[in-house]
């Protein structure tokens, strides 16, 4: 069959979307999987409003597998899938964006947590693959076709077959170069990995067959230790965020297990903040206060930030605007369906709510911080003792443009008892005769 050509400038864009867009080739695997996410819930929302729909939420999953002989990493969906004309009007044309249409038509409705926007995603397999195949069948539909390209040249699109509705995406890994080893992406513990990092918290089971290597059980002492591979089918995303869960639900333990094994600290931290935000803009955070500084915290080499996620979607290892430079010891993640993304959801468009979020999360710590030092003074000693210097440097920095905002957080070793006290507390106790020297201002 003779191949298309894709539509606009098609050469010239999929070549600046395949180098140029995307900084990070291992997020492709995110696009696809939020893809797949964004087919079911499509297919989930119309059966809520159409009675002839019927399936049921808990039979939806995305489901990975490799075939290392065939250098073929697949994911498959069971959601709404595409006709040939969809193939054609998605795929076909790059920058349309089928999730975005939908969104559109459904706008004055509630609850439509579609992830995908521009309709670029996809195509950044291409970073990864030298070969695409996309086998679809609609919902309703009896007819599967495939889109099928290798790139630039253009697509195919044929009939095909397949037993059920939704999407399979078949990738035909590159082989490796001397500057990319792409064959990693053939291996079990790198697709878990990618899984945990940016898609995680997708809101359906993601799948896999997963072998683990046990010891088999010795029928005598005197036997040999021998092992047995045993290959299952796990689901290897956490499904729902511990920030989304009620509070009453969480435990202090799980705050502390999910700190340490989010940010690699040994030490349990002095304090978690599980912020629910609600109104003209939304969104969930969980911010932690640590124990103790990490060993590059005074130096060039440390990098503030908050995790961000957009719909549970991870956008930013480190959002460095969500923090005041006297915060930056804080450590958490932020969650909202209201952030502005560029068009490669790797980097934030700069907004108003952006900024609002940040202005709601240093209020929220700072009251974090005045309750700590009110309610249990033990506590705060050791955190000031590890980061007072940030919140010393944040009152000279800007010409003391946050003096009043962070004055009452300063603690000082009192020359009376030798216990810390604040400066409110230190004027409070004053004698009513006592004077105040303050230093003179030595004119230039």
């Amino acid at each position: 069959m003779k191949k298309k050509e894709f539509k606009t400038e098609s050469k010239k864009l999929m070549d600046l979307m395949i180098n140029s867009i995307y900084t990070n080739k291992e997020i492709f695997l995110r696009e696809i999987i939020s893809n797949a996410s964004d087919a079911i819930d499509k297919l989930h929302y119309m059966s809520l409003t159409d009675k002839q729909i019927k399936v049921n939420k808990k039979d939806f999953e995305i489901f990975l597998s490799i075939d290392k002989d065939k250098r073929t990493l697949s994911i498959k969906d069971n959601g709404i899938g595409m006709s040939k004309e969809e193939l054609e009007t998605n795929l076909g044309t790059i920058a349309k964006s089928g999730s975005e249409e939908f969104k559109t038509e459904n706008e004055h409705k509630k609850n439509i947590d579609i992830i995908g926007q521009f309709g670029v995603g996809f195509y950044s397999a291409f970073m990864v693959a030298e070969k695409v195949e996309v086998i679809s069948k609609k919902y309703g539909s009896d007819k599967a076709y495939k889109w099928e390209s290798s790139g630039i040249d253009g697509y195919t699109i044929t009939d095909s077959s397949k037993d059920d509705y939704g999407t399979e995406v078949i990738l035909t890994i590159k082989p490796d170069s001397e500057e990319e080893n792409y064959s990693k992406y053939l291996e079990t513990y790198e697709i878990e990995s990618l899984v945990h990092k940016y898609s995680d918290y997708i809101t359906y089971p993601i799948k896999m067959e997963v072998s683990h290597t046990h010891l088999k059980d010795k029928k005598n002492e005197s036997d040999k230790d021998e092992y047995e591979t045993v290959t299952e089918i796990e689901v290897i995303n956490s499904l729902t965020p511990i920030w989304r869960r009620e509070k009453k639900n969480v435990s202090d333990d799980d705050y502390n297990t999910f700190y340490k094994d989010k940010f690699n600290d040994y030490e349990t931290p002095l304090r978690h903040m599980h912020i629910k935000a609600e109104g003209t803009f939304e969104y969930n955070a969980l911010l932690y206060i640590p124990s103790h500084a990490p060993y590059n915290y005074y130096s060039k080499e440390y990098e503030k930030g908050l995790q961000l996620y957009s719909n549970g979607v991870l956008i930013m290892e480190r959002c460095a605007d969500l923090l005041p430079d006297y915060f930056s010891f804080v450590k958490g993640v932020v969650d909202s369906p209201d952030l502005t993304l560029n068009i490669s959801r790797e980097t934030l468009q700069q907004n108003r709510i952006l900024k609002t979020i940040a202005n709601s999360i240093e209020n929220k710590i700072k009251k974090e911080l005045e309750t700590m030092l009110e309610e249990n003074k033990e506590d705060y000693e050791k955190f000031f003792k590890d980061f007072g210097l940030q919140l010393k440097y944040g009152i000279y920095n800007d010409f003391g443009m946050h003096k009043d905002k962070l004055q009452d957080l300063l603690i000082y070793t009192s020359s009376i008892d030798e216990k810390t006290t604040t400066l409110k507390e230190y004027v409070e106790r004053m004698k009513e005769d006592q004077k105040i020297f303050t230093m003179p201002v030595v004119k230039q």
